[in-house]
């Protein structure tokens, strides 16, 4: 075949995998395309000198009871809060007062939008990262070299009734169901942020950051992972941590989510009705590097979809992001530069973002 004629065929390839993998896959799929194959060592599991590296066993993260939060324990819990922020970067929050059929209802209307038509998601399809509604493929579908398992519809959500309006309206209850979960999540995470500042020995009612992160910006992340007809080749989201200050993760009960601990990738097992809180990159640069966004990464699998629901959170876009002044003095010294929304944007244009490295190039480095 002739070079001029191997260049539509590598466009209209592209084409395809541009639509996503919810499209591959309900056109029919019986092995994975070799854009979506990861080099060796990144997979789930490698050979690697003739020897078949495993994940570990699951790990059991630290969990947070929120009603003993709000109780007389709540000096124990904010114990357990930063020990879980120091060690794991994650942790699980139950009896957190959100009413089950809110979490429940999220994730079957996200199943249901999933199981629209291609042509109705392919309306909300973009490559502009500030669109208040962005539906899309892979990590980043316009930098990836490989992509990964997954669909996703990103959603601004602060301030709600700015951006409500631009939301899917298919099905006819997407909105109503997601403005709900959103604004559930808000209310956990002003908590969370409370929680964290005292945890901290912040104090909370007299916080300029805490008040800035009240108004500060929201994003649901919706992802899709479909069945995968050979989920040891590729990853559902490949290793990362989140850009802002706490991500709120809602999952179905199908497991894929891994963490980074102990060099060791291991898998969380997921509680029914539980969140998941993560610190991001700017609650690590708050804390002064006290507090670690932790790589983690998805699994896919070969029967079951997966469907889970990110509620990201972090300061205004506009804000300046710094080590917090009151964890500052002469035997702590900043860890890390100033930084902004806009930096951040600079980065990830210029290249594919990978592991920790934003949060690498904001390190200072003392001599």
């Amino acid at each position: 075949m002739s070079p001029t004629m191997i260049a539509p065929v590598v466009v209209e390839e592209n084409n395809r995998y541009q639509k996503g993998v919810k499209h591959l896959c309900d056109n029919g799929l019986t092995k994975v395309p070799t854009k979506y194959i990861w080099p060796e060592p990144d997979r789930p599991i490698f050979t690697k000198s003739d020897k078949l590296t495993k994940p570990k066993q699951n790990l059991k993260l630290p969990i947070i009871d929120f009603a003993e939060l709000l109780g007389p324990n709540r000096s124990h819990v904010l114990r357990t809060i930063a020990e879980a922020c120091e060690t794991y970067g994650f942790f699980q929050v139950v009896n957190h007062g959100m009413e089950g059929d809110v979490s429940r209802n999220m994730i079957e209307v996200c199943k249901k939008f999933f199981e629209l038509p291609y042509e109705e998601r392919s309306k909300y399809m973009t490559s502009d990262m500030s669109a208040p509604v962005r539906y899309g493929t892979s990590f980043n579908q316009n930098k990836d070299n490989v992509f990964c398992w997954r669909d996703f519809l990103k959603l601004y959500a602060h301030p709600l009734p700015d951006y409500l309006p631009y939301w899917p309206s298919s099905p006819s209850d997407f909105r109503s169901l997601a403005a709900t979960y959103a604004t559930e999540t808000r209310e956990m995470f002003e908590m969370m942020v409370k929680a964290i500042m005292e945890s901290l020995e912040i104090d909370g009612d007299d916080n300029e950051a805490a008040k800035e992160l009240k108004e500060g910006s929201q994003m649901v992340v919706v992802n899709c992972y479909p069945p995968c007809p050979e989920p040891e080749l590729t990853l559902g989201m490949p290793p990362h941590s989140d850009y802002g200050f706490l991500t709120l993760l809602l999952q179905d009960d199908v497991e894929g989510l891994q963490i980074l601990y102990r060099d060791e990738w291991v898998t969380i097992d997921p509680i029914p009705g539980s969140f998941v809180i993560n610190v991001g990159d700017h609650l690590e640069i708050f804390s002064n590097g006290r507090y670690k966004s932790v790589l983690h990464r998805v699994l896919v699998n070969s029967t079951k979809p997966r469907i889970s629901v990110a509620s990201l959170h972090s300061f205004p876009l506009t804000s300046v992001v710094k080590p917090s002044p009151k964890l500052i003095d002469e035997h702590n010294q900043p860890q890390y530069m100033d930084t902004d929304f806009a930096t951040f944007l600079q980065y990830i244009s210029t290249r594919e973002p990978k592991w920790k490295n934003f949060l690498e190039s904001r390190k200072i480095h003392h001599l």
